[in-house]
């Protein structure tokens, strides 16, 4: 996971605590289960079968009426990695979290993923995330033994286990990978002998107490390093020694476990290309190559596609997402904030609903599925609130570590837990409600092969907005786009909006207003409606890349003029229109041509500044209109030193109109030209 407070913590438990693979090591009394409780549970739950101590669940053979729609993903085979994170469990039990079977009774969590059709669970591993005292740093404090105690659950159920090694002591991540506090200091071939000591150990426990390890990653999100070290030769020395714990141990105990190595970014996809060619030229032994995939963050499913097949067919690794999420809330529920609001940054075509969550986990495994990858992890999906929001809940993330970060962890992590320390950022993208109850939504890893049905209904409406010129009438959509739970159901439908509300709105004065509206099935909506000076200039501070509604003009051989990006220079934005010559005067003239304004009364102002310039030069800005020129002379007095000629009242009565800046200077001056703005101010 990555670029958020989305962290945890652990106990401190000693690995021969819990080496009874199979027994359950009870927090909270949900895992401590008996011969005769299994046996209930295995008779009170459709498809459930026991052997060997290990309940397992089937998939459905058929679509099923649930809560939520689910398209089938016809192809889609049985064995596809429904996987979860779900490293912060005990630390949430420790904190008083509790949670529930969707009968609303008290259960253990990887029971009710193992119904839920999750078929594997990931478990970070940090090598001592712990202070001198003891004290956690939070996040899961994710150790080994507490890995051991989660892997043991995780198997109970007939899960395999995915460890993710991070080769630190707290989160590793793009913007992060420290060495953990045993090696610092060292050399990058002792640094690969520890890692190699720590990983061939860490299996072994986690085998001899029966943990189904399916699969280890070595490294975590590791485009920028791995254990303090960033240097790539050193990187894929640590990696080497990696992969050769993993198979040694592999072979040791005759077990097939899969070594995975683990980027992000992959919207930068020539990146994540060199990474995987760097990883075959440095002669690393790996099956998987895992990618974190955040639809939020990490661009579209068909770039995901090119990514994964082009590993698949240049490489011939095998694909996972290694991570992946989505909000089913808005809400932030213990009062710490989330790092994806669920608000202004939504993917396209999905809300802030159950349905949405379970739409999109559909869709990136339909597209992951089609592009021939293995399999998708969700992302922490057991992380909920610990308390209240209104509450301070401190002080529990501070003991049990179900933060994403304690006050324990600055002096390790100075720039960011440091700093940020705190409570969950997670909790509106978990699959469990903030009391524990499963979401509707969990259920999408059964239903991914046969679907799921259930009646029509609406899954949201986007937020409708309209922005209005002052002076001019509101004219507000005819019909808005409706979301249903199946998507091919989604529709414009007619809306009436309230007649009285629209014409109680001044539109002479600027303001901000929401008017109510009525769908043809009686579903109330609402339009946000803002009364502003609209600029009426296209791309009026030349940022985005077309530049073609600028007309640019100039004397001899050679345009003295370019669009520039620079920061310093520009008013708005990084780009401005920018003259320099050095060696001969300047004429040139930048202007815009309108055709369909609205009739009315409008002012054009622009930002200008430079220097050097002599005298005799002529800077204007103008205003072409019913065949006459307004211009206002103007001069730049020094850089960074704007100044803003103004055309107050320019009357447009048939729409069209020509706005522009022309000037006639020496060589060698210099300036810049930005956010040209036209606004109507009247009638």
């Amino acid at each position: 996971m990555k670029r958020l407070h989305a962290r945890f913590l652990a106990l401190s438990i000693s690995a021969g605590l819990c080496l009874t693979a199979l027994s359950g090591c009870g927090t909270n009394g949900t895992d401590s289960v008996t011969e005769e409780q299994n046996s209930t549970q295995t008779e009170s739950n459709d498809g459930g079968t026991q052997a060997d101590g290990v309940m397992t669940f089937s998939l459905p053979d058929g679509p099923e009426e649930s809560e939520i729609y689910i398209e089938p993903i016809a192809d889609i085979s049985d064995d596809f990695i429904r996987g979860m994170d779900a490293s912060s469990v005990l630390v949430e039990e420790n904190s008083g979290v509790k949670y529930y079977n969707f009968e609303g009774e008290e259960q253990d969590v990887f029971m009710t993923l193992a119904q839920s059709g999750v078929n594997y669970i990931r478990i970070r591993v940090w090598n001592d995330p712990f202070d001198e005292n003891g004290n956690g740093y939070g996040g899961g404090n994710n150790d080994l033994a507490t890995a051991i105690v989660l892997g043991q659950r995780a198997t109970k159920y007939g899960m395999k286990v995915c460890i993710d090694f991070h080769y630190s002591d707290f989160w590793a991540d793009p913007k992060r990978q420290h060495a953990p506090k045993a090696w610092e200091g060292m050399s990058v071939q002792e640094k690969s002998d520890a890692l190699y000591d720590f990983t061939k150990d860490s299996l072994t426990q986690l085998l001899d107490a029966g943990v189904d390890v399916g699969m280890v990653q070595i490294g975590n999100e590791i485009n920028n390093g791995m254990a303090g070290e960033t240097l790539a030769p050193s990187v894929y020395t640590l990696l080497l020694s990696g992969s050769k714990a993993v198979r040694e141990i592999s072979a040791s105990y005759d077990k097939d476990i899969q070594i995975v190595v683990h980027y992000t970014n992959i919207e930068e996809a020539d990146k994540i290309n060199t990474i995987a060619l760097n990883l075959l030229n440095f002669g690393v032994d790996y099956d998987i190559f895992g990618l974190s995939y955040y639809p939020f963050w990490d661009g579209t499913n068909e770039n995901m596609q090119a990514v994964a097949r082009n590993i698949q067919d240049k490489y011939g690794k095998k694909v996972i997402i290694a991570e992946t999420s989505y909000c089913y809330t808005s809400e932030d529920g213990d009062g710490s904030g989330n790092s994806f609001s669920g608000t202004d940054d939504l993917v396209e075509g999905y809300g802030a609903t159950v349905q949405s969550q379970a739409t999109m986990i559909r869709d990136v495994c339909a597209a992951a599925n089609e592009a021939g990858v293995s399999g998708v992890f969700y992302w922490e999906g057991v992380w909920i609130p610990v308390g209240e929001p209104t509450a301070d809940n401190s002080p529990i993330w501070e003991e049990f570590g179900s933060g994403w970060a304690s006050s324990y962890a600055a002096d390790y992590d100075p720039d960011d837990a440091g700093l940020y320390y705190g409570g969950c950022s997670w909790d509106n993208q978990a699959m469990f409600d903030f009391h524990g109850y499963p979401l509707a939504s969990l259920n999408v890893w059964k239903y991914l092969k046969y679907g799921a049905t259930t009646p029509l209904a609406i899954d949201y409406i986007p937020e409708i907005y309209t922005t209005s010129d002052v002076g001019t009438d509101i004219a507000l959509p005819e019909t808005i786009d409706v979301i249903y739970n199946d998507r091919s159901a989604n529709a414009k439908v007619a809306v009436t909006w309230n007649a009285a509300q629209i014409a109680a709105i001044d539109t002479n004065v600027g303001g901000n207003y929401d008017i109510a509206g009525t769908l043809e099935d009686g579903t109330d909506v609402a339009c946000h409606v803002e009364v502003k000076m609209l600029n009426h200039v296209k791309n009026p501070s030349f940022e985005e890349s077309d530049t073609s509604m600028w007309r640019v003009t100039y004397e001899g051989d050679k345009n003295p003029t370019d669009f520039q990006t620079k920061a310093d220079d520009a008013h708005d934005g990084v780009v401005a229109y920018h003259f320099w010559s050095e060696d001969s005067d300047m004429e040139f003239a930048i202007e815009q041509d309108f055709t369909d304004l609205e009739p009315g009364t409008y002012q054009l102002l622009v930002y200008a500044q430079g220097g050097d310039v002599s005298e005799d030069c002529e800077m204007e800005l103008y205003a072409v209109v019913n065949g006459e020129e307004i211009t206002e002379p103007f001069m730049v007095a020094g850089w960074a030193n704007w100044q803003t000629p103004t055309i107050p009242e320019i009357k447009v009565t048939d729409g069209t109109l020509t706005i522009g800046v022309r000037m006639k200077c020496n060589a060698r001056s210099w300036g810049t030209v930005d956010e040209f703005t036209l606004n109507r101010i009247g009638d």
